[in-house]
């Protein structure tokens, strides 16, 4: 202790204090189903879920995507019997909807019985976060359209539908797949909102730089195994494709004819899935990356044989992680079933969260949800006995 000075009571040493710890966090996870949506949230540490639903009970609901630039807008895309395919908003946490007052929709042509109408409103995307108004829409068939008011009317992008659509090369690719001509994957580039990447079913992996005025595609050093020709620049199938969060250059998807790579400004993929395991091989439908090591990504793989199964192999199903950018593959199957769970996982149907660890989360055609907290080591059911799922989206809450 100090000595005192004349005239004043020494000072007692004070211990510093401790910064108060960060509570842990919580996730929302907007879950979209064939007949209908659903919500299931977590407590603080994501030990405990709770389900909420359904909205748009009946209804096929392709997705539900909280807008990450307010953190309360709600978009849902939505097939209903009555009003067709749509798109619905809510900014209320889901508990009231408005149908959008133009929902996406190709030009009437009249007299043209065989003119492009939307069959289902798939995809949505949040735009830029300079465009805080701005939402884009994959649709079935091909088409993207884009909103500027939040989601209530929606216009084509003219330089997709009207211009790259009808290249001569569509009519001869661009065939239905079971779920349709899907238009899907739609990614903007976080530094450059003129900078966008899309999926499309039968047709390949395209590329913007100018906001959707002109597209070209971005196919080289991927597989088609099902096509005539040799390397072909048109007609790929892509599933899913992500632009990994911690390095935008840094591009990952899923084929149907395998697992690729893409570092940017480069163009040609690499296919890492060849070094998945033999017995497993690389066909599937998600991809997930990790929040932010742009080395590890998580996939789904499926029975890929010429009758396509597309569950997981051998009825014992498995996430397989890579850390090393694709270079090997661990597989993560704690808490699965071990025998006759034949798992079928759609492309929106499998995401992770932001926390640390990075929390996944897997949605069965079954009807059932599985969560993992540590990144994929092991695995619990959180929900059952929903409808098929579609999509999942998880909102991570701080």
């Amino acid at each position: 202790m100090p000595k005192a000075k004349k005239g004043k009571p020494a000072r007692k040493a004070t211990a510093k204090k401790k910064a108060p710890a960060k509570a842990a966090p919580s996730v929302l996870l907007l879950v979209g189903t064939k007949k209908g949506a659903w919500f299931l949230r977590s407590d603080p540490g994501r030990k405990a879920w709770k389900l909420e639903g359904p909205h748009f009970f009946g209804h096929i609901v392709n997705h539900v995507v909280l807008d990450p630039r307010d953190g309360k807008t709600l978009l849902a895309a939505v097939r209903t019997g009555h009003l067709g395919p749509t798109v619905f908003r809510s900014l209320d946490g889901g508990k009231s909807w408005k149908e959008a007052s133009r929902p996406p929709a190709f030009p009437k042509v009249e007299g043209d019985p065989n003119a492009r109408a939307v069959t289902s409103t798939f995809w949505l995307t949040p735009g830029h976060a300079s465009q805080p108004d701005v939402w884009f829409c994959g649709t079935v068939p091909h088409g993207v359209f884009r909103s500027v008011d939040g989601g209530v009317t929606w216009d084509g992008v003219a330089g997709f539908n009207d211009g790259l659509m009808k290249e001569a090369w569509v009519a001869k690719y661009a065939m239905a797949t079971p779920g349709g001509a899907i238009t899907h994957s739609i990614r903007v580039d976080p530094r450059d909102a003129g900078h966008m990447y899309v999926g499309l079913s039968t047709a390949g992996i395209f590329e913007t730089r100018d906001g959707g005025a002109t597209w070209a595609p971005l196919n080289k050093g991927v597989a088609a195994d099902f096509m005539p020709e040799k390397d072909p620049v048109y007609g790929h199938d892509p599933h899913c494709l992500v632009i990994h969060p911690g390095n935008p250059d840094r591009l990952y998807h899923q084929n149907h004819c395998g697992l690729y790579r893409l570092d940017r400004p480069g163009e040609t993929w690499d296919r890492i899935g060849k070094a998945m395991p033999e017995k497993i091989k690389d066909f599937g439908f998600p991809i997930v990356a990790h929040p932010r090591d742009a080395e590890a990504v998580w996939v789904f793989p499926m029975d890929g044989r010429e009758v396509w199964p597309r569950t997981s192999l051998e009825g014992k199903p498995a996430v397989y992680a890579t850390r090393d950018g694709g270079k090997s593959w661990k597989r993560q199957d704690k808490g699965f079933p071990t025998a006759q769970a034949w798992f079928t996982v759609l492309r929106q149907a499998m995401v992770g969260d932001a926390c640390d660890p990075a929390g996944l989360y897997v949605g069965t055609t079954g009807g059932e949800v599985w969560a993992s907290g540590d990144e994929g080591g092991s695995w619990k059911k959180i929900a059952a006995y929903l409808p098929q799922v579609n999509a999942i989206e998880a909102v991570t809450k701080r």
